[in-house]
């Protein structure tokens, strides 16, 4: 066991929620700045092929802990809480001498099993949290802060790095609330793009038209889902059609984007302590999200489809020593990768339970032999909240295959109403906006055969099983 911090990186996990990588100045926003998320990519890695195999909140951080599927680690929807005994990567890194830390946004449940587990320390907000003087859930005990959100889970963790054993290595978990839902900013940025209009998307006016059924039956319509809570005021009454969708979609996209500014500035806040303390070189840093979102992409907010700006999250990460600066990769890597590679370069044997796959070659500027072409994702909250029919899906570079199974098959939280089977095929070459199915254009019937072959392979690979109907 080496507990020698001089040989093994510290590893930092910076990770929001809800931020779309679209709202990154690094992957080309047309709509924010982020200065201080983009340092992390300019002195490392930019992935643009980094995907989430479930796009919800719950079930994206049980696959980041476990480096397993939900249907493994038993975490498919936000009602499931994560089993705190099964095997998950701070565990691993705490048993081989690593400091482990697990500060802010835990959404896994709280209570017997479901408190976090392999952490020296933890302080985690109850549920969703609060963005005003919140309250932690601080190892067993309630305790009261004061201040906005995403400052205080900063200090939180610069708190816990000063008064470590500088002896050891360490793993930071630093999860922020922001942007999530319902966008409430700071004071410092209340007024940011008060005077200007932020950019509407290509597929504001989407009709859904040439699609499954599902995309017209989700219920997060910016035109007539928000509600005044996400508002905070009512529209003028002088709006309406197009002229309101675009005023409601302001209000919203600008709070989000206040969010974010915070968000950044403490990214930087932290950056620039480890610059202070000498630590820069030898600390891997990653800034993600749980999953992407959708700013008024098809004319939406919230996620869950595996539409791409949903599916996509941002990932960029710097490690000095080790990881050539100024790299952009193309090549796909999901969720359940994450524990590997920290458990790779921290030279811990990756466990055979996990289904994830160390990165760490491509960090590096390589390529593994046989990497991943293809990526599976499935969705199983059946017309919860929002209204999203479960589905599963193949992504490969060039092609997107996605089945809407529409049926709760007994998920918790799920809607026990079936709907029609319905598929979508996107060529995303050719339809990056993925605007148009072909799944039943004649010209790609060899596409579909070659992908539904490809989705059992991905099934059977991950151990998953394709629907059943469950109508008797």
């Amino acid at each position: 066991m080496d507990y020698n911090a001089a040989k093994r990186p510290n590893i930092i996990f910076i990770m929001s929620d809800d931020h779309a990588a679209h709202a990154i100045s690094c992957y080309g926003s047309k709509i924010n700045e982020t200065p201080n998320i983009d340092r992390i990519a300019n002195e490392g890695v930019r992935f643009d092929q980094c995907f989430c195999t479930n796009s919800i909140c719950t079930p994206s951080r049980a696959s980041i802990l476990t480096g397993t599927y939900n249907h493994v680690n038993g975490v498919k929807t936000l009602s499931d809480r994560l089993d705190g005994r099964q095997m998950t990567v701070q565990k691993l890194l705490n048993e081989d001498g690593y400091q482990t830390a697990m500060i802010g946004k835990w959404h896994l449940g709280h209570g017997g099993n479901s408190d976090p587990t392999g952490f020296d320390f933890w302080s985690v907000l109850p549920g969703q949290g609060d963005y005003n003087d919140p309250k932690f859930y601080e190892m067993g005990k309630t305790i009261q802060e004061e201040g906005y959100a995403t400052d205080v889970i900063t200090d939180k963790s610069i708190d816990w790095i000063d008064k470590r054993d500088k002896d050891r290595p360490f793993f930071l978990m630093c999860h922020h609330k922001a942007p999530h839902r319902p966008w409430i900013p700071d004071k410092k940025h209340a007024h940011l793009y008060e005077d200007i209009d932020i950019p509407e998307p290509e597929t504001f006016h989407d009709d859904y038209s040439n699609r499954a059924s599902a995309a017209a039956a989700a219920e997060m319509r910016i035109d007539r889902d928000l509600t005044k809570t996400d508002l905070k005021m009512d529209p003028p009454a002088d709006l309406e059609g197009d002229a309101l969708k675009s005023w409601k979609y302001q209000r919203y996209i600008k709070d989000y984007l206040r969010c974010i500014a915070s968000v950044d500035d403490n990214v930087g806040r932290l950056l620039d302590y480890l610059d202070e303390e000498g630590l820069s070189d030898n600390t891997m840093v990653i800034y993600t999200s749980d999953q992407g979102f959708f700013l008024g992409d098809h004319g939406w907010y919230d996620k869950r489809f595996m539409y791409e700006e949903s599916l996509k999250m941002p990932f960029v990460v710097r490690y000095p020593r080790e990881i050539p600066a100024g790299q952009v990769s193309k090549h796909m890597v999901l969720n359940v990768d994450f524990a590997p590679v920290f458990l790779d370069y921290a030279g811990i044997p990756v466990p055979d339970s996990m289904q994830g796959v160390s990165f760490r070659p491509i960090l590096e500027g390589g390529v593994p032999d046989g990497w991943r072409t293809s990526m599976y994702y499935r969705y199983w909250m059946h017309m919860s909240e929002h209204n999203v029919y479960a589905h599963y899906g193949v992504r490969t570079d060039q092609y997107k295959l996605i089945y809407y199974y529409a049926d709760a098959l007994g998920s918790a939280g799920a809607t026990d109403e079936p709907k029609t089977p319905e598929w979508e095929l996107f060529d995303l070459k050719k339809d990056p906006y993925e605007m148009i199915n072909v799944y039943h254009d004649p010209d790609y019937e060899r596409v579909v055969y070659v992908l539904k072959q490809e989705l059992d392979r991905l099934q059977q690979e991950v151990g998953d099983q394709p629907y059943v109907c469950s109508v008797k």
